[in-house]
């Protein structure tokens, strides 16, 4: 249903800045700190190594800077680490993540979309490892005609919170209000759009398909 991937970013944060948020979550600075000074290696010194410059390695480990993959994968070699040392983080595999409203940013359902069937937030994206993904959808108004039945691997459940929408399923029209909810395999050939008075929002869920 909803691909993250090739997507706009909502104006007032630019796609640069996003980046540099979500991986400033994952405390690389502290972490480069954190083993340089566990091998009891200078700034200095580990600029030699690396080629980067002791100013530049400072500003990476205060967290002023976010490095490029090319640059952390240069530290990594010198520590004999891989990249996941920088990436990995005991608090996620605990599955414990909390995502703030304000964290959140909405998409639309395709980037090259002039009128999308819905739009969508990422209800998890920090959390690593899902076995499933959680969305908060909103449905504005559409005719049957402006939907375009789609399909994906697994299976999908949806929570209506707030106003009315249609669900495309197995060649039929299921209409749902606040409160309802279906559950469908969702390679199955399935469209949605919203109808009444202002569309609506809902709360799905997708799974993988069965191995």
């Amino acid at each position: 249903m909803f691909s993250p991937a090739n997507i706009d970013f909502e104006m007032g944060e630019t796609s640069e800045q996003t980046i540099q948020r979500m991986l400033s979550t994952y405390g690389i600075g502290s972490k480069l700190r954190r083993l340089r000074l566990r091998k009891k290696i200078a700034l200095v010194d580990l600029g030699k190594h690396t080629g980067l410059s002791a100013s530049m390695l400072s500003q990476l480990e205060t967290g002023k800077m976010v490095p490029t993959l090319p640059t952390l994968a240069r530290i990594a070699m010198v520590f004999d680490v891989g990249l996941d040392f920088f990436f990995d983080d005991e608090s996620r595999r605990r599955a414990f993540t909390v995502v703030r409203q304000g964290e959140r940013i909405q998409f639309p359902d395709r980037p090259d979309s002039p009128l999308p069937s819905w739009y969508f937030e990422c209800l998890a994206f920090s959390a690593q490892q899902k076995n499933l993904q959680a969305y908060l959808a909103v449905f504005p108004l559409r005719t049957a005609a402006e939907t375009q039945p789609h399909t994906h691997e697994g299976f999908e459940f949806l929570y209506v919170t707030r106003g009315e929408m249609v669900i495309q399923c197995h060649g039929q029209d299921h209409e749902l209000v606040k409160g309802d909810s279906v559950f469908f395999d969702s390679s199955e050939p399935h469209s949605y759009r919203g109808v009444g008075e202002a569309g609506a929002e809902a709360v799905v869920i997708t799974t993988p398909g069965r191995p």
